[in-house]
């Protein structure tokens, strides 16, 4: 029985947190990222696909670096959109400069849970690839071998 449908676009699978391999479960528990408690619980599998979301002790660790690219890129960016928008002077009396560093630190923070759920969403999509054939065929077993449930919550 061959499954192979519509290949879901990446970009929209990673931004709705969907799970990599399918493109169709959702990669975390509750879909509220401002539900502080649980803002990063993720399922321990894809509910569709049954693809595992921790792959290994201490996986989501680098996503500490993908979350700093992506607050970096958003700064640049409302830096852009402040200064087109509104503008910056070396003779200016109503600190712009200092606004734009209010507003920005005020929307990092107030984003952040989003950006912490997207930069897992990228994290995994890096390492778990797209299978078109996800629902003719079980989950990878040899990648599961770094999985040491002893060692889990270790950290």
């Amino acid at each position: 029985m061959d499954t192979v449908q519509e290949k879901p676009n990446y970009w929209i699978s990673v931004l709705d947190n969907r799970c990599p391999r399918c493109r169709r479960g959702k990669l975390f528990e509750n879909s509220n990222p401002y539900k502080l408690k649980t803002c990063v619980k993720m399922n321990p599998k894809c509910p569709v696909c049954g693809q595992p979301t921790d792959i290994e002790v201490g996986f989501y660790y680098g996503t500490a670096y993908v979350s700093y690219a992506i607050t970096v890129l958003f700064s640049l960016f409302t830096f852009f959109a402040w200064w087109l928008i509104i503008g910056f002077s070396l003779n200016d009396g109503d600190f712009r400069l200092l606004w734009w560093g209010i507003v920005n630190a005020v929307l990092m923070i107030l984003l952040q849970p989003i950006f912490m759920r997207l930069s897992r969403s990228l994290w995994i999509s890096w390492f778990v690839k797209y299978d078109p054939h996800w629902g003719d065929k079980s989950v990878d077993e040899e990648s599961l071998e770094r999985i040491v449930p002893e060692q889990m919550n270790n950290w």
